[in-house]
């Protein structure tokens, strides 16, 4: 038996924070600022800027938390443990705060400290003149394609209203829409219930949206896992007309099995992720084969650094990459500056029609070019947030 734990190796190195650099002294965090603005019924979008007492900021997206009050609790402690320490203290913050991520079974903790890192990686940038994506190993993406998520914006939920706004995406440039028909069937799939009506009634507006679109742009479906092992198998087989570019969280990520059975059957490929928790909960899900394309959310999975990480492991084991991330200009900004770096990435999610003001939250705002982000090249994110949208349209918290 090995005497040794990797855990008791790490700790035997000594402390994880070395003295910083003259260079990192002159950019110490002075405190956070927060402002929540609403969006529409599945959520608000909680921003943030943090700042330092050279006079940079650097912005971050704490939003779709769980409980918003909640996450403001967590981000204001988070931020009390950088007060004083370097912008490039990134790796120090996430042991930091991993005991108290370890013991959170909700996700505001781990979006709230995800979202200050985001702020790090932007400091970083700005402090050293160079994007952010040049400190997580160089571009090899100078275009992040997109896919318009059309489920938040679409209003009644009839398949002509899903067919009418995946419509106006295209319109828009947008060559890849996604939509979550069966929202309506309960989310505990041990229920009873016959939900014949409401399958049939999701699958006719994913058939509305595909007429919409024509056949030769990408169709991308999301279940949320809604469905039992033995149900997703029966839906995977009816979608297959279709043509999707994926299937995606058909039953919940545990057990993973069913989700491994789906995936070994199912013609088209499949994806998921969104809510599993970094490297360590990613592991088992890569290993296990659940899906083709694994769905790291910038938000939720530990943040940036975290990302990359998954990436490597999915990278590891054959697998695509596409970042989860319905979220805000800033959520979409941190997630493209990682998937500008990474070799495995093939599209980046972006919340079509939510709000009409979306455009004026930052300055300058995302350069979107035939359906896809031309990756800015300014230094940290490339981008600010607009002191007038805050004002109009959100408000300090």
């Amino acid at each position: 038996m090995k005497a040794l734990s990797a855990a008791s190796l790490v700790a035997a190195a000594g402390p994880l924070s070395a003295s910083p650099s003259p260079a990192a002294r002159r950019h110490l965090v002075a405190g956070l600022e927060a402002w929540k603005l609403p969006v529409n019924h599945r959520g608000d979008w909680l921003v943030l800027r943090l700042r330092t007492e050279s006079g940079l900021t650097g912005i971050g997206d704490a939003s779709h938390g769980g409980t918003d009050a909640k996450t403001v609790a967590y981000l204001r402690r988070f931020a009390e443990l950088l007060r004083g320490r370097s912008i490039f203290e990134v790796e120090a913050f996430r042991q930091a705060v991993a005991p108290i991520l370890a013991q959170e079974p909700g996700a505001s903790a781990i979006v709230a400290a995800s979202a200050l890192e985001h702020c790090l990686w932007d400091l970083m940038g700005k402090a050293l003149g160079v994007p952010t994506h040049d400190l997580l190993g160089g571009a090899v993406h100078a275009r992040i394609p997109l896919y318009a998520n059309i489920n938040r914006s679409t209003l009644p939920r009839t398949a002509d209203a899903f067919a009418a706004m995946a419509a106006r995406a295209v319109g828009e440039g947008f060559s890849a829409v996604k939509l979550a028909p069966f929202d309506e069937m309960p989310a505990d799939v041990s229920r009873t219930n016959d939900v014949t009506p409401l399958i049939d009634q999701g699958v006719a507006r994913a058939e509305a949206v595909r007429a919409a679109i024509g056949p030769k742009r990408r169709l991308l479906l999301d279940a949320h896992s809604r469905f039992t092992g033995a149900e997703g198998l029966a839906l995977a087989s009816r979608l297959e007309p279709l043509d999707l570019y994926w299937l995606e969280e058909v039953t919940p990520a545990e057990p993973i099995e069913p989700l491994a059975a789906i995936n070994r059957a199912a013609r088209m490929p499949t994806a998921g992720g969104e809510s599993v928790r970094g490297v360590a909960g990613s592991y088992p899900y890569i290993r296990a084969g659940a899906v083709d394309i694994v769905m790291p959310d910038v938000k939720i999975c530990g943040g940036m650094l975290e990302l990359k990480k998954i990436a490597a492991l999915a990278e590891a084991a054959g697998l695509a990459v596409s970042p989860h991330g319905p979220a805000s200009p800033v959520g979409n900004l941190a997630a493209a500056q990682v998937a500008a770096t990474l070799p495995n990435f093939t599209i980046l999610e972006h919340s079509f029609g939510e709000v009409p003001w979306r455009a004026e939250l930052i300055t300058p705002f995302e350069t979107l070019d035939r359906g896809a982000m031309v990756l800015a090249t300014a230094p940290g994110f490339g981008a600010a947030l607009n002191p007038q949208a805050l004002a109009k349209y959100g408000s300090p918290i």
